[in-house]
């Protein structure tokens, strides 16, 4: 018998239409009693008359809400319907109109469709929510409604698939195709069924894995009452898990195994039940008075490190027979003073990630409750055929294919493809392996990973086209104290091609110095640099970006950062072991005005989730994080840059071998040791259609196993040892396509076999095997391969070979030796096109605007230490061990009180030798805009005098640079970008000038081309930025230097190479002026300076050095005082004095204390000597005073160290400029960061 239903509608009746046209072709037994709108211009009114079916119009503008439910309601009493069906209903029903259509089991006869998967995107602007987003997957749920919005009884769900180059249109139409196809579906159901059935059969039927009756969910819970937030309301936070297993039992041994792994038996109780009956947790926390469950876990295929933790602990227990599967979340409850809406935002981002967490709420004192989470499973379809995909295409289908297929490859590269593919000598190779002319999808994922900018860093070795420019002209237009102006000399640069950024200054400064540095020993062609440490050890050193992959999901991007770095350690030479980490953020500081968008997440959870990450990747795998930084920039908002670096030891020799080469050859087993393979990193392909589905394991986002690594680590460092390995890399970028085709040159040729490959779960396709970026995996080669498997398995380490290196020519890969993939090494590595660029500079222009000081310099001085670019790291730095291994001499934090920020840190590599390595970072970007050039020279010599600030020779220091860029690729939604790829040309110019003045080579680098953001109403690009870090020889550890001051009577010493600027000066924005007065260094004499100190540190002429950088000279002194607990009198004359020696400032500028204290320049440090020593370090500086004003090095004494705080005296006036407390200077610079759970 048809079910008798009532549609109700706001818009134009889509879904009306599809359900007609079911009833029409007999596919739904109903018939619609009523078609009822709340919009008397309703479209749907006029589909209902024309089919005959009563239409009624009842307007809800100028009623209440509750007059217009009681109209709704009289309409429908007259036609009786047993449903109602909201098809598009853009009105919230309450529960007094609810209540007139609640069955016998309490549920509610009103069904209404959602354009998304709840709960994800609810609301009426889901399809728009959800675009915005940036989902890989969408869908539609029909559901049953409830007390809450879009909430209730799920009785089906459908997904479809977002398609690059999708419009919010064409992304909306496809969801309403399914929506027209769904909706009919489940009211056919219905019309066979009942609603009581239905949502049993949803129960036991529905898209997620179902739970067998043997699974188990597990909460532990505090003995404890639950507490109250500041506000007073109740909440409660617990651990989930959930358990699977063949003949799993809810036995003793299990129990008592749970409580001992779990739980601290004297605080917290360990709940265990079968899964059905986990409904009395629900009553015993209704009954404690919450109304709201809350419940996360991770989405299928989403790594769960602590889950893998309990596994193994239960093993160790003695229950490895029962083979449990384990899975962990958590628990959030709320009291009646919560709305749902309050809950979701609550937990958003603090408590789940929509990216990687499965998320529900419960509503406790609701008649029905929604589904609750179950033990997650990855179910895949069967593994897909390798696909031929044929290239006889026009050169439009072929831009089509690149952007369909996520392939980041251009037209001309797509036409060098099926170039080689055309050739007749490649087509009868091909044939004599039996494939066909055109690529497999496995070939062409290759080529396109292995030509990415990632791999190939096509912007460092494009063909730059440069067009004439003035590179700086800075003019003073204007000044807001008097008419008068100055113009500094402008640098041209005439047109010219540059034929590889790369090779023309990197690779060519270190290459200058290589005659002069014979400890440089592999530099830019291994995973990282190595310098010579002794006669038996090397030091190698690299740091990563993982900025992108942070912006998405900042924990697990930034975890994956340090564990990818840590690996290309791992993976130098034939085996270093990480000795250190480094970290340096940028991020945009929270703040009302910040720009926000759908899909940017909340600038805290970005700032919180990389913290927590890099923490969680250094310190559980034993490895010190050293040094960092923190700078914060509005620029950063959708991007942040997240920097991760590691140093390493490597012995030279290994079982007679050169230990920093690799040495594999043809014959050597293809070995992959550590993690399994899965879905999670695959960025060069899409899903197919078949395999979407509410359990596709997320695909984007990887989220690394610090401990498995540790294991793989011990592993490879006790291989090496042992003479096992031949050669090794780390499986990061591109996977196995990348380290196997990488290693495969060194013999000339490598056979993959896929079948052999371990794999988290099955159904993963081909090419998504070998190009998957899944964590803790290296590649090694070796003959000595059972040796290799009882080491393994004394680590319980997963080792598996997977194929063989020979010297065929080509990368072969192959399931069931079948081969799916040929690839002619020669045209894989060195066949991809060049890019040819134009680059022209445009010069900003600056309007200076630099009012009279303010009237308290001492107020001015705390807003500065106060400044998020300025103040205490501590919150941070403390979250980090930098003690593990037992290595740290001069820590992040030092001084008696250990607050004093130190410039870089000092390590022992060799705990039996004195020898110390430096490790330090400079970092300009606040220059970008105005001169590249010039912030690429500042960024190399902070990274240098921050080395020197602790001890470190600068004859020994080696750097690297990471360029992170806006797009310098010009294009019409790039429209500047001729002027972004200057920016990156001085960059470069700049880089190798000072390279080669401080005698410091560059060893290895990265670069990370495209940090901008577009979602077509915003542009936000980053500004230009380059990281130096370096690191350096302390030839005696007892002879380090700290920033701190050490005793009272020191005196106080400004030394100086270099000229002041206001420009992008923290003292700048703090006042609101703008200025064009950019610093300015002489690089020989920068050279010398350094030398200098170094001569004087190796004599015990320092008691403290400190660098000076943002905030000036009164903010590097208040750090001295902060960090030493003592105190400074300055001579208001002789700080003047020492700004202006050798510094060009515009007239007017001269004589300004505030300029003197807080503008900021180069090569510049404060030092500290005791009195014995002063005649002594004098003596050490040349009389240079016949040298230009502009170049000489400048030795200044400014005061003295006192007990406590910090005075800046006018002797001339007999008075005190600055008086302040100790406290005061520290209440100022221990403000609270946006690290911190209370920032607010």
């Amino acid at each position: 018998m048809p079910i008798k239903i009532a549609v109700l509608v706001s818009g134009r009746g889509s879904n009306l239409e599809a359900i007609l046209a079911a009833i029409e072709k007999k596919e739904l037994a109903a018939e619609i009693a009523v078609v009822l709108s709340n919009n008397p211009d309703s479209y749907a009114l006029k589909i209902a008359k024309k089919h005959n079916i009563p239409a009624v119009s009842v307007d809800h503008r100028g009623v209440s809400r509750k007059e217009h439910e009681k109209q709704v309601l009289q309409k429908l009493k007259k036609f009786a319907p047993e449903y109602l069906v909201l098809a598009g209903y853009m009105r919230i029903l309450s529960c007094d109109f609810l209540t007139h259509f609640k069955d016998d089991n309490g549920l509610y006869r009103v069904i209404n469709i959602h354009p998304s998967l709840l709960p994800a995107f609810p609301g009426k602007s889901a399809y728009e929510d959800a675009f915005n987003y940036g989902v890989k997957i969408s869908g539609i749920t029909v559901h049953l409604v409830d007390e809450q919005v879009d909430h209730g009884p799920i009785l089906a769900q459908a997904v479809f698939e977002r398609k690059s180059g999708d419009t919010l249109e064409t992304f909306q139409a496809r969801g309403l195709e399914l929506e027209h196809k769904l909706f009919p579906q489940v009211l056919a159901q219905l019309a066979d069924s009942s609603l009581a059935a239905m949502t049993n059969l949803n129960q036991e039927k529905v898209a997620e894995p179902s739970e067998s009756k043997e699974d188990l969910c597990v909460a532990i819970v505090a003995k404890a009452s639950a507490g109250a937030d500041e506000n007073g309301r109740k909440t409660l936070a617990l651990p989930l898990y959930w358990l699977s297993g063949k003949n799993l039992e809810q036995t003793e041994k299990l129990t008592a195994a749970l409580k001992e792994i779990l739980a601290d038996q004297l605080l917290e109780d360990v709940w265990c039940v079968v899964a059905s009956e986990r409904s009395t947790w629900l009553t015993q926390w209704r009954e404690q008075g919450f109304k709201w469950f809350a419940e996360r876990q991770y989405l299928p295929g989403v790594t769960d490190n602590l889950a893998r933790t309990v596994e193994e602990a239960l093993k160790l227990s003695g229950l490895e027979e029962t083979q449990i599967k384990v899975a962990s979340g958590s628990a959030y409850l709320f009291d009646d003073s919560f709305n749902i809406k309050q809950v979701e935002s609550h937990c958003r981002y603090r408590h789940y990630h929509p990216v990687t967490d499965k998320f529900r709420i419960h509503d406790l004192t609701a008649p029905h409750l929604s589904k609750l989470l179950e033990f997650p499973q990855v179910h895949l379809p069967s593994t897909p055929e390798p696909e031929i995909v044929a290239l006889n295409l026009n050169d439009t289908e072929l831009e089509n294919l690149s952007r369909t297929r996520t392939l980041a490859l251009n037209l001309t590269e797509m036409q060098a493809i099926r170039s080689y593919f055309e050739q007749d000598s490649v087509i009868a190779e091909r044939s004599q392996y039996g494939l066909s002319q055109w690529p497999t999808d496995v070939e062409l994922e290759v080529i396109a990973q292995t030509w990415s900018e990632h791999c190939k860093h096509k912007i460092f070795n494009a063909i730059i086209h440069e067009k004439s420019a003035h590179v700086k002209a800075v003019h003073t237009l204007t000044m807001s104290m008097a008419g008068t102006s100055a113009t500094k000399p402008a640098r041209r640069t005439e047109a010219r091609t540059i034929t590889s950024l790369y090779k023309s200054y990197v690779q060519a400064a270190t290459k200058k110095l290589a005659e002069k540095r014979t400890d440089l020993l592999s530099v830019f062609v291994d995973n990282a640099g190595v310098i010579k440490w002794n006669d038996d050890w090397g030091i190698c050193f690299k740091v990563e970006t993982h900025n992108s992959p942070s912006a998405l999901e900042p924990y697990g991007g930034a975890l994956t950062g340090i564990l990818g770095v840590n690996r290309d350690i791992l993976g130098t030479g034939l085996g270093a072991k990480p000795i250190c980490n480094t970290d340096v953020f940028c991020f945009a500081y929270p703040a009302d005005d910040l720009v926000n968008r759908p899909t940017m997440l909340p600038a805290q959870s970005i700032i919180q989730g990389v913290r927590k990450g890099v923490q969680d990747g250094g310190n559980k795998s034993g490895i010190p994080t050293v040094n960092g930084a923190v700078y914060f920039h509005p620029g950063y908002r959708a991007k942040p840059l997240v920097f991760c670096g590691t140093g390493g030891l490597l012995p030279l020799t290994v079982d007679g071998k050169c230990g920093y080469e690799k040495h594999t050859q043809s014959g050597d087993a293809i070995i992959m040791v550590g993690g399994r393979v899965g879905k999670d990193g695959i960025h060069g392909a899409t899903f197919s259609s078949e395999a979407l589905n509410v359990d596709s394991p997320v695909s984007a986002v990887q989220i690394g196993d610090p401990f498995t690594q540790k294991r793989v680590t011990d592993f490879i460092l006790e291989a090496r040892d042992l003479g096992l390995i031949s050669g090794i890399t780390d499986n990061g970028a591109g996977g196995l396509s990348s380290s196997v085709g990488e290693m495969a040159q060194i013999t000339g040729g490598a056979t993959l076999e896929v079948d052999h490959i371990p794999l988290k779960y099955p159904g993963l396709a081909d090419y998504e095997i070998v190009i998957s970026e899944s964590q803790e995996r290296m590649t090694l080669s070796s003959t000595k391969v059972e040796e290799l498997k009882e080491l393994a398995e004394k680590h319980s380490v997963e080792l598996t070979v997977v194929g063989n290196f020979d010297d065929k020519g080509f990368f072969r890969i192959t399931r069931a030796d079948k081969t799916i993939a040929l690839l002619d090494l020669k045209f894989l590595h060195d066949g991809a096109p060049r890019l040819e660029l134009e680059a022209h500079w445009q010069a900003p222009v600056t309007i200076d605007e630099v009012e009279q000081p303010p009237k308290s310099l001492g107020d001015a001085l705390l807003a500065l230490l106060a400044h998020a670019n300025i103040c205490s790291r501590e919150p941070v730095i403390r979250q980090y061990d930098h003690e593990v291994q037992g290595g740290s001499v001069v820590k992040p934090l030092m001084g008696p009180e250990q607050t004093a920020p130190c410039d870089a840190a000092v390590i022992q590599p060799l705990l039996s030798e004195p020898t110390g390595l430096a490790v330090s970072n400079g970092m300009c970007p606040q220059l970008s805009d105005f001169d590249s050039h010039l912030m690429a020279i500042c960024a190399v010599d902070e990274a240098v005098r921050n080395a020197v600030c602790v001890g470190a020779d600068p004859n020994s220091l080696a750097l690297l640079d990471n360029f992170c860029w806006p797009d310098p690729v010009a294009s019409k939604s790039n429209p500047d970008g001729k002027r972004k790829l200057a920016q990156l040309v001085q960059a470069c110019e700049g880089l190798y000038e000072a390279v080669l003045a401080y005698n410091a080579p560059l060893i290895s680098g990265k670069d990370s081309m495209k940090n901008d953001f577009d979602d077509g109403t915003v542009r936000i690009s980053i500004p230009p930025t380059l990281l130096v870090s370096a690191i350096g020889k302390v030839p005696d550890i007892e002879q380090v230097v700290t920033m701190d001051f050490k005793s009272v009577g020191d005196h106080i010493f400004l030394v100086s190479a270099g000229a002041l600027g206001l420009a992008a000066t923290t003292y700048a924005g703090n006042m609101n002026w703008t200025s064009s007065l950019l610093p300015e260094l002489n690089l020989e004499q920068a050279a010398l300076l350094y030398q200098t100190i170094f001569s004087a540190m190796q004599n015990n002429l320092i008691e403290s050095c400190h660098d000076l950088s943002e905030g000036g000279l009164a903010v590097a002194v208040s750090e001295c005082i902060i960090g030493s607990n003592l105190g400074a009198e300055l001579d208001a004359e002789a700080v003047v004095s020492a700004a202006e020696s050798g510094a060009r400032f515009h007239d007017l500028l001269r004589e300004r204390m505030d300029v003197a204290l807080f503008a900021e320049g180069p090569a510049r440090l404060l030092v500290s000597v005791s009195p014995p020593n002063v005649e002594a370090w004098l003596a050490l500086w040349p009389d240079q005073k016949a040298l230009a004003s502009d170049c000489r090095i400048t030795t200044v004494e400014i005061g003295k160290v006192t007990a406590s705080g910090l005075k800046l005296v006018d002797k001339a006036r007999k008075g005190e400029i600055i008086a302040l407390d100790n406290a005061k200077l520290k209440q100022a610079w221990q403000a609270i960061l946006p690290f911190e759970e209370d920032f607010k």
